[in-house]
């Protein structure tokens, strides 16, 4: 194997919340550690956003989605464009692209399984546009491999706070959450925990107008239901036992317009009670899934939601008093840029051919090289 090197690489991250693409500039070492040099987060254009939700819903055309996605190759370049200006080019760009459809399930067809993910954002238009070699495709090999494509940020969080010689909980709260059980005692596992930010923004668009729950703020004004939050955790979803995957395919507009059917009719409790339940099956997953085998210490948690202080004092309020919460800027790592860094790292492995799944948390049948190369 070629002797590792110190790469400066962008990584590249639009989740489910589809708020913004993040770009991060990073310097990824031999060791697997990451820094953050710059990052940005680069606003979809307005009809470009709007179109990515219409492939969200379902209502997107064949030729929709081959227009996407080289428009979003586009916007994914555009967002390389403004780091490289000011710090000239990386040896690499990693991009993870735009997930539009994830389907996890090993059904089969004419006895061919379908298991399948689908991110868009054309790496060959980010290639040409920045002159820089791009890495993207990250999900199918592991799928291929018999996983389910996801969460793959487990490979960085292995690699970053297993030295830390304590077990911990590492937390992202994105459209989706997810966690990675970094423990002493046992191999690195993760799953999805559930939702994330998906039902609340929505909410808040749908009632106040806005993209998102600023600081808090709404949540903050309402009072949870519990009648209906009790209902809401009684979703099938949250029972299911790792290995386990999820996304707007499942939590879809229809789903959450169906929850409202029985919400309260206080808006302001309505985003309190959201706020409430990706709290709580946070700490439930916790409870059914992590704690009967291991002790745990901390939690650490990022994404936007480590930004939602409302969120942020109910998972508290739900953990045991003796489990530390912390954030990963407690750590150096930019709660905002932590998916950007993590695929900066991904993409850096791809470059080397080292191995950078991990299957005891996507469920795959061996350790493969994910992630396609694309030459400029």
């Amino acid at each position: 194997m070629e002797e590792l090197e110190v790469k400066r690489v962008i990584g590249l991250m639009s989740g489910t919340s589809c708020d913004s693409i993040d770009a991060g500039l990073c310097e990824v070492y031999p060791d697997m550690s990451v820094k953050l040099t710059a990052g940005i987060n680069y606003k979809y254009p307005e009809h470009i956003r709007a179109k990515i939700f219409q492939m969200f819903s379902g209502e997107a055309s064949v030729k929709d989605i081959c227009q996407m996605n080289f428009a979003i190759g586009h916007c994914f370049a555009n967002a390389c464009k403004i780091l490289i200006s000011e710090f000239g080019k990386p040896d690499l760009i990693s991009s993870h692209g735009q997930t539009i459809y994830h389907y996890p399930f090993d059904k089969k067809l004419d006895n061919i399984s379908v298991k399948s993910t689908l991110q868009i954002g054309e790496s060959s238009v980010i290639a040409q546009e920045t002159g820089v070699m791009t890495v993207s495709g990250f999900r199918e090999a592991d799928i291929a491999a018999g996983g389910e494509g996801a969460p793959l940020v487990c490979f960085a969080d292995e690699k970053w706070f297993k030295k830390l010689k304590k077990n911990v909980l590492v937390q992202n709260i994105g459209g989706i959450s997810n966690v990675t059980v970094v423990s002493q005692d046992r191999p690195t596992f993760g799953f999805d925990t559930g939702l994330g930010n998906i039902a609340i923004d929505y909410c808040m668009n749908k009632f106040f107008g806005m993209n998102y729950d600023k600081d808090g703020e709404v949540a903050k004004s309402g009072v949870v239901n519990d009648n209906w939050l009790d209902i809401l955790l009684q979703d099938d979803y949250y029972f299911k036992n790792p290995p386990k995957t999820t996304g707007r395919e499942y939590f879809s507009p229809e789903y959450i317009e169906n929850a409202l059917k029985l919400a309260p009719k206080n808006p302001e409790d309505i985003i309190a009670s959201l706020t409430a339940l990706t709290a709580k099956t946070i700490t439930q997953a916790y409870e059914r899934f992590i704690y009967p085998d291991i002790n745990i210490n901390e939690v650490i948690i990022g994404g936007g939601g480590a930004y939602n202080p409302a969120l942020m004092k109910y998972i508290r309020n739900y953990l045991p008093k003796h489990i530390e919460l912390k954030t990963h800027d407690d750590y150096g790592i930019s709660n905002n840029f932590k998916e950007a860094m993590a695929f900066a790292l991904l993409g850096y492995c791809t470059y080397y051919g080292i191995p950078n799944n991990v299957p005891s948390c996507t469920g795959a049948s061996k350790r493969v090289v994910m992630g396609k190369i694309t030459d400029c």
